[in-house]
């Protein structure tokens, strides 16, 4: 089922050259919000829903995001993967309330319609009328045809058990859309063995949602806002790293490897964050054990635009879902995870790991609360702009983390798209 065009008011005026100076109502203008989300999450993009180990068994569901719009990730009963939006082809009803589930059929509690697990309409209440009193009363048309209003169907692309779906089905495949790179990077960390979930957190972030996709592209930040990151060396200016763009410059990887990094006082001199003589009372924390399939990497963030981060930081793996819901703010969802092979040590690391993430996370809760404070201050100053000039001004892959190379790619990208 196509959409109606949106008609969108005329844009602000990016009033600087290139992409290192975002002005401010990038983050908060309403209009250039609903066009992100038409441009960005319903044409032309592939967006994350989940991972196939989320619904293992035949008739599992997931309810889920793309964009604002409500979807449900399914397992039919011959083994395929279907998303399907979350609003009854009747009266429009989000009939799925639930999180996740078990079910034979998706059935609308308004009037009781039901559809497959594939979406497709299957019973109508009363479609043929009532017999009453020798006569049939009501029923739908003669013409009434069952294929014509099944739930809208998303297109979908699964790989290395993950799962993207798409509003547009005319989006170029999922491997072009990631570029060769990039392919690479997300190859690593989903090789094809099989997937085990440990768990899921949740929060709501007051920023706008582009913010998150920035932080992870930042490689400037780790080594100064975040005390574990600096003191315990898991993400430093002068460790061995790279970063890589895909040729649209909007999905990338920042690459790390721990220990190679040179004297300490070359990146730690005056960092207000960095205790050298801070220590932990819970040694497994740090207990990192180097893995086969690293290959080398310590840490890879891998952002893939405009919905999703899989973060491989040491033992620690898992997905963040941004879930955008207004210009100022969003949801974020990580599913934490491990493989099935993994020794019951393994998974513990994993779990232990974790808590250097999330929205409690020694590391990631400070990301949150510069996200709602850089937020505060767009809002305040709506005329101003931000700077992302470290580096210089052009957008391109490097061997360091002294840049800010990726944000400037992300927004070449989002000026081109929105038109701006």
């Amino acid at each position: 089922m196509g959409d109606i065009p949106v008609v969108f008011q005329k844009n602000p005026a990016w009033e600087e050259k290139g992409s290192s100076r975002i002005p401010f109502w990038a983050y908060t203008d309403e209009s250039i919000y609903k066009k992100e989300l038409e441009r960005f999450f319903y044409h032309g993009h592939w967006c994350y829903v989940g991972l196939e180990a989320e619904i293992p068994n035949h008739g599992d569901f997931k309810r889920t995001v793309v964009g604002e719009r409500s979807v449900i990730m399914t397992r039919a009963q011959d083994d395929s993967i279907h998303v399907v939006e979350n609003v009854c082809a009747h009266r429009g009803m989000q009939f799925c309330r639930e999180r996740h589930g078990n079910k034979k059929e998706l059935v609308c509690p308004y009037h009781q319609w039901n559809y497959t697990l594939k979406g497709d309409l299957q019973g109508v209440p009363f479609r043929r009328g009532v017999k009453q009193d020798g006569k049939v009363n009501g029923g739908m048309p003669k013409e009434f045809k069952t294929e014509e209003h099944s739930l809208n169907k998303l297109k979908v692309a699964t790989r290395g058990g993950v799962v993207f779906a798409s509003f547009d089905h005319d989006v170029q495949s999922l491997e072009d859309y990631l570029g060769p790179d990039i392919l690479a990077y997300f190859d690593r960390l989903f090789s094809g063995r099989k997937l085990h979930i440990l768990g899921y957190n949740r929060q709501r972030i007051p920023g706008n949602w582009k913010l998150m996709q920035e932080n992870i592209k930042d490689p400037y930040h780790p080594g100064l806002l975040h005390t574990w990151f600096v003191t315990y060396g898991l993400w430093r200016a002068d460790n061995k790293s790279e970063l890589k763009m895909d040729s649209e410059f909007r999905h990338a990887a920042m690459v790390s490897t721990r220990g190679s990094a040179g004297a300490k006082a070359e990146v730690t001199a005056g960092v207000t964050s960095f205790k050298e003589s801070m220590s932990i009372n819970d040694k497994r924390l740090l207990d990192i054990v180097a893995e086969p399939w690293w290959g080398g990497p310590t840490a890879v963030m891998l952002t893939i635009f405009p919905s999703v981060i899989f973060q491989q930081q040491v033992n620690s793996v898992s997905t963040r879902h941004i879930q955008p819901n207004g210009k100022g703010s969003f949801d974020f969802v990580w599913t934490h995870f491990g493989f099935e092979d993994d020794t019951p040590e393994m998974t513990e690391r994993r779990l232990i790991q974790a808590n250097l993430f999330g929205p409690a996370g020694f590391v990631s809760a400070d990301d949150g609360e510069v996200i709602e404070l850089s937020q505060c201050g767009f809002e305040q100053k709506p005329f101003h702009r931000t700077l992302a000039e470290l580096g210089g001004y052009e957008c391109g892959n490097t061997d360091h983390m002294v840049t800010e190379t990726l944000i400037r790619g992300m927004y070449n990208y989002w000026r081109k798209v929105m038109e701006i």
